[in-house]
């Protein structure tokens, strides 16, 4: 099947086969592989997209139900001017190891402070709860959050030292 898809602002049109997950359509048709593969099943969150604004876990959605809608990866965030307030802050606040797991922590971040510009931390770790990390422990994730939240409404940035517990 063909179906039309705005990827990172650019359009496309895609051949599919009906069972084709979003997710390999985005991996091996589109050869965008910031959104990772990590279970399979929606319980990781390593591929998490945003699917016309709202994030998805895109192991769990058909790529023929995204035609006609819009499609933000992590390659997508990044501007010309440079990396977005929420890859500036994983990068300022170590809230990185592996990496495995950032791109859909940053997406779905992308969502929840686009809903709400100045989360509280119990917010931000509810809203980041069906992401996983088997690196970090969270806390610098959170903290990077913060800072980009920050950042996006143009307040004083957080301390970027690292919390080790």
């Amino acid at each position: 099947m063909k179906i039309n898809v705005t990827v990172n602002g650019t359009a496309h049109e895609v051949e599919v086969e009906a069972r084709t997950l979003l997710v390999h359509m985005i991996r091996e048709i589109l050869n965008l592989t910031g959104t990772h593969i990590g279970c399979d099943t929606s319980s990781c969150g390593a591929c998490t997209i945003l699917l016309n604004g709202k994030s998805v876990k895109s192991c769990t959605v058909l790529a023929v139900q995204a035609n006609g809608k819009s499609i933000t990866t992590i390659e997508g965030l990044a501007t010309a001017e440079g990396l977005h307030p929420l890859q500036e802050g994983f990068k300022e606040n170590h809230g990185l190891h592996c990496g495995f797991c950032t791109p859909g922590m940053i997406l779905r971040a992308s969502e929840l402070l686009a809903n709400n510009p100045n989360p509280t931390e119990e917010q931000i770790r509810w809203g980041i709860s069906g992401n996983l990390c088997r690196c970090t422990g969270y806390n610098n994730i959170v903290k990077s959050i913060q800072y980009a939240a920050a950042k996006m409404r143009g307040d004083a940035l957080p301390s970027t030292e690292p919390v080790f517990v």
